[in-house]
């Protein structure tokens, strides 16, 4: 065996096999040319887009590209593709297989691709035996995509407008309990705005003291309305502060609800479509001249190893 790859042999071997060769190259070409046609191997059309993230919030150290990427690559994406399309038809698989979700994602994984471009743009490649299917494929995957994080904001945005609903309802019960308060003091004891009128109240009972009327009926009533501002009027100052505090605060729980329900209510896209996807013209699977290529050269070396392996034998 020392010299069964000998170069000189080789080469010598060649020239004498060369109609062989040849023959096996011809044969080769012919057979891998019948083999790779429609007949055997069904054609697939690719069909491509690109798109840009929009409307998309960073989360942690993901870019928005990443997370583009997740959604689209996502199980509810890829399942409602596999729904959509009847790809179990087109792949030829059986729902009542016992590896049936197994076998279809492994198949949609190998004709549908998405990955990150160098320009931060997201590229989805669809093959498919249809052009028509692949670039609706195409289009599909864009709009379960848009539909998917309008999915996930809304859910998002819904439970803050929940949140907001109740901290409101909770300050509305918590106002009409103090205007309910402050309605009995004023009713009661006649303290409107204790600010303002206390000092009115403090020099008219000044006045009535050093015109000596306190024994009189209007000195009487000046009286009592001191001495209900002195007993009533720190709880009425209270509440009055809490009734604006409280107010504060629905003021800036309603406008974050209207924000969180104007959010709810939009309809936008989280995409721009840099490249829109289009049927294509010729098919792009199998190469037909890279498997006859292949073909005939491993045709050729097997038979260059089987014509060695002859002459050796022949020659012992």
């Amino acid at each position: 065996m020392n010299n069964f790859f000998d170069n000189q042999r080789i080469l010598s071997l060649i020239w004498k096999r060369k109609f062989h060769f040849v023959l096996v190259g011809i044969i080769s070409i012919v057979l891998s040319g019948i083999f790779s046609g429609p007949g055997f191997i069904k054609p697939k059309f690719k069909s491509t887009a690109r798109i840009y993230p929009t409307n998309l919030a960073v989360v942690s150290d993901e870019s928005r590209t990443e997370q583009l990427l997740e959604i689209i690559s996502s199980q509810d994406v890829t399942l409602k593709m596999l729904d959509a399309f009847e790809l179990n038809v087109v792949y030829g698989i059986r729902k009542d297989d016992p590896y049936y979700l197994t076998t279809m994602l492994d198949m949609y994984n190998e004709n549908v691709s998405a990955s990150k471009t160098e320009y931060e743009t997201v590229e989805i490649k669809v093959m498919d035996y249809l052009p028509e299917r692949a670039s609706n494929m195409c289009d599909s995957i864009i709009h379960f995509y848009n539909r998917k994080v309008g999915e996930m904001h809304k859910a998002k945005n819904l439970e803050m407008v929940e949140i907001a609903q109740r901290l409101l309802k909770k300050k509305y019960v918590e106002i009409d309990s103090i205007k309910t308060q402050l309605n009995n003091i004023i009713k009661e004891y006649g303290i409107l705005d204790f600010k303002n009128q206390v000092p009115e109240i403090t020099r008219g009972y000044m006045k009535t003291l050093v015109a000596g009327k306190g024994a009189t009926t209007d000195g009487k009533k000046v009286q009592d309305i001191y001495s209900n501002f002195s007993d009533q009027g720190l709880q009425a100052q209270l509440l009055e502060s809490r009734f604006k505090n409280v107010a504060g605060a629905i003021d800036s729980l309603t406008l974050l609800y209207e924000v969180y329900l104007n959010e709810y209510e939009k309809d936008i896209t989280y995409c721009n479509v840099v490249q829109h996807p289009l049927p294509a013209e010729k098919k792009s699977y199998p190469v037909r001249w890279l498997i006859v290529a292949c073909s005939t050269v491993s045709a050729v070396f097997l038979a260059l190893l089987v014509f060695l392996l002859l002459d050796y034998r022949k020659k012992d």
